[in-house]
């Protein structure tokens, strides 16, 4: 089946919060990470038939969608999930916000490798815990590595939680099996919760494989939060739907209890479509993937020729 991914839709005029921040100004908007491509047909008619329905009550998560979350992870990353490990959210910066308060207390500590996206270095802060920086270090050919050393100087005996990026945003690295293995070591070292956003990890370009971080060995995972969404992948945030993976029975308790009061319902519209999306979105992210490598050669070649001294991280 073929996609189209040429014909230009108008947002400039609709609601898109990324395009309205700039409205009636000669600018390109690419301050976030909103593709301006329709979500793929199997999305757009599952959620046709959810409005069909016509009644758009307070809703649960159906048997079928976590099925289908279990089914994606083991497909794509060889990772076998209970369905009991699951718990939905709004999105993945409430994620990293209820992690902050329920990993760590007033006065305590995450660590953090920046430059990172800004949501990681103000969830601690939001709920009067403390924000530990370790910048990642930039090479001559733009690709960043960890300063392993700095990281482990860094944490302290108030430090509760390491915050990973995986693939990081936005210097687009992917982690080798490695690396992941030193960010778990460290946890385990130190006792810290390891706290992995994993929202970009279809969108490699190269496709090489994803590995979460929670699977790569019991000890880890046990002391891991797994935040995922389709939000990016199929372009979907304004559904607002994401999930948690949390195997520890301890650690899940801790985290639903800090989600009382202040996370909402979930949003039926944005459950329809994250099962569309995972059971049937596999062609159209394919062609997606083509389609960008495409852009990121066109825009490679553009730097090079025409950006003398501007150096381009692929």
């Amino acid at each position: 089946m073929a996609f189209d991914f040429d014909t230009v839709l108008d947002r400039a005029s609709s609601d898109s919060r990324k395009w309205r921040k700039y409205a009636g100004r000669d600018v390109l908007p690419l301050w976030i990470a909103d593709m301006d491509f329709a979500a793929p047909p199997a999305v757009i008619e599952a959620l046709r038939e959810r409005v069909d329905h016509g009644v758009f009550g307070y809703a649960v998560p159906m048997p079928s969608l976590v099925q289908a979350v279990v089914d994606y992870c083991a497909r794509r990353y060889q990772w076998t999930i209970d369905p009991a490990w699951l718990v939905w959210l709004p999105g993945l910066v409430p994620g990293l916000n209820v992690a902050a308060k329920a990993f760590a207390e007033p006065g305590e500590a995450a660590l953090v490798c920046p430059p990172i996206y800004p949501p990681f270095l103000s969830a601690a802060r939001n709920s009067g815990r403390e924000t530990l920086t370790v910048p990642l270090v930039a090479g001559r050919d733009g690709r960043h590595a960890v300063d392993w050393d700095a990281l482990e100087r860094a944490v302290t005996p108030r430090t509760r939680i390491l915050f990973l990026c995986s693939p990081h945003n936005p210097v687009g690295r992917t982690f080798s099996r490695e690396e992941l293995g030193r960010f778990g070591a460290l946890a385990e070292r130190h006792d810290l919760v390891l706290v992995s956003d994993e929202i970009h990890c279809d969108l490699i370009l190269d496709d090489a494989p994803h590995t979460p971080v929670a699977a790569l060995s019991p000890g880890v995972a046990a002391r891991t939060v797994t935040l995922m969404a389709p939000s990016k992948t199929y372009n979907l945030p304004g559904l607002a739907t994401a999930f948690a993976v949390i195997s520890d029975s301890r650690l899940r308790t801790r985290f639903v209890r800090a989600m009382a009061g202040f996370i909402p319902e979930m949003n039926p519209f944005g459950l329809v479509a994250c099962e569309a999306a995972l059971r049937h979105g596999e062609p159209w992210r394919q062609a997606l993937l083509a389609y960008l490598r495409g852009n990121r050669d066109l825009l490679a070649d553009f730097v090079a020729r025409e950006m003398p001294g501007v150096v381009l991280s692929p």
